[in-house]
């Protein structure tokens, strides 16, 4: 079976920045899986993805605007470091939960500390990188009518 939209597809991959850094990998875990057609991963990867069956490799680069989009500079925001809760330092580099006015959480990463200021990036850690993904595709097959009313696989 091909992987088509409504299918789940499982797969093992490596993901590399330009340096060829890992930056992750399913290496020793089990497989990803994810319904295609659903948004579950990043659009240039499924797209890379589909019409595969299993047993084949696909090595793909993806530009940021098919990933994780271009680095947005208005996405940072500086609060003072009283608006921290519980006794963790907060450290350049830590991420950080924001909880929005609509109820929805949101992660930020620490950017910068000066002072009692924070600098707070909203940002996902791969905007703006082109990202290098080396995938096996391990399995292929019709996503059942639960997973897709529940919008995941199981």
């Amino acid at each position: 079976m091909q992987v088509a939209e409504k299918t789940v597809v499982s797969m093992n991959y490596t993901l590399k920045d330009d340096n060829g850094t890992v930056l992750d990998s399913s290496e020793n875990r089990d497989p990803l899986s994810f319904i295609a057609g659903k948004g579950m991963i990043i659009p240039g990867l499924e797209n890379a993805l589909m019409g595969k069956e299993p047993g084949e490799e696909v090595s793909v680069t993806i530009a940021p605007e098919e990933a994780y989009g271009e680095y947005n500079e208005d996405m940072s925001i500086q609060v003072s470091t009283d608006q921290f809760q519980g006794d963790e330092k907060v450290t350049v580099g830590m991420q950080v939960q924001a909880h929005n006015k609509d109820g929805s959480t949101q992660i930020l990463t620490v950017k910068d500390i000066e002072g009692d200021q924070v600098t707070l990036d909203a940002n996902h850690p791969l905007a703006g990188q082109t990202l290098h993904f080396d995938v096996s595709i391990e399995d292929v097959r019709e996503a059942t009518e639960e997973e897709l009313d529940h919008g995941h696989t199981h």
